[in-house]
């Protein structure tokens, strides 16, 4: 506790950083930031954008480059882009800001991201999916995890997906995400040995659209795999990093 306090008195550690340090959680102008949340879980809270006002987002993205050096976003809009940007150029001008579709990956200047010595594969069927693989993807490779991305491999045609055996085959974990009828993760899963999570995606239309039709046929799978909720691609993500940590730990004592 002295230690805390001392080194708040003498500038080296923020108001912010010592109560994370001493509750595990900030409490800031938009809320309260879990900033234990990687530590106690292995992932960390994500910053959910749909519901909140870019200000509000940028002060929880600031709090937790404070107390964590970098914050995941998700479901960013571009009005929460440029607000997040423009709140760091206040706060940390240092900090880098990557975008992948509606996902948001900031980093301070003194964050060392980790490597973890696994593959993650992020499976796509259509271009429709790619918002959902691309929160999948944000979250991997925040945990350091290796990312190989396959786009556009629907059963539709179905010399797309094994024309990718090989790389399927090769990975450590695979997240699958597909709308419509949501076939795709299941057949991947009957091809590979390798834990397969499956995402459905809110598209389609008519009778069983809004991923409805993709979720029930995933959860009916006749080969093994894990289901997400309709869209859950930070979900699926961290899953998937759980298991490659998994995999990883278990190398290193190899």
């Amino acid at each position: 506790m002295r230690e805390l306090l001392e080194a708040v008195a003498d500038g080296d550690l923020s108001p912010a950083a010592a109560e994370a340090k001493l509750q595990g959680y900030v409490t800031g102008e938009a809320g309260r930031f879990d900033a234990a949340r990687d530590r106690r879980r292995g992932i960390p809270e994500a910053i959910f954008a749909t519901g909140k006002t870019p200000d509000q987002v940028a002060a929880l993205a600031a709090d937790a480059v404070e107390t964590t050096g970098r914050a995941l976003v998700t479901r960013a809009t571009d009005d929460h882009v440029t607000a997040v940007e423009s709140r760091l150029d206040r706060t940390h001008p240092d900090a880098t800001v990557s975008r992948r579709g509606s996902s948001l990956l900031v980093e301070g200047s003194s964050y060392e991201c980790p490597s973890l010595s696994a593959t993650v594969g992020i499976v796509t069927a259509g271009t429709v999916d790619g918002p959902v693989a691309d929160e999948a993807q944000v979250v991997c490779e925040d945990a350091g995890a290796t990312v190989d991305r396959i786009d556009d491999v629907g059963v539709a045609a179905l010399d797309r997906v094994l024309d990718q055996l090989d790389r399927l085959r090769e990975v450590d974990v695979l997240v699958v995400a597909a709308g419509r009828e949501g076939a795709l993760p299941t057949v991947i899963a009957g091809l590979v040995d390798t834990p397969v999570i499956g995402v459905p995606v809110s598209s389609g239309y008519g009778h069983g659209g809004d991923g409805e039709a993709a979720l029930s046929g995933m959860l009916q799978s006749c080969t093994v795999l894990s289901v997400v909720n309709v869209d859950a691609g930070f979900v699926a993500g961290g899953q998937a990093t759980l298991i490659a940590r998994a995999v990883a730990s278990t190398a290193d004592r190899e």
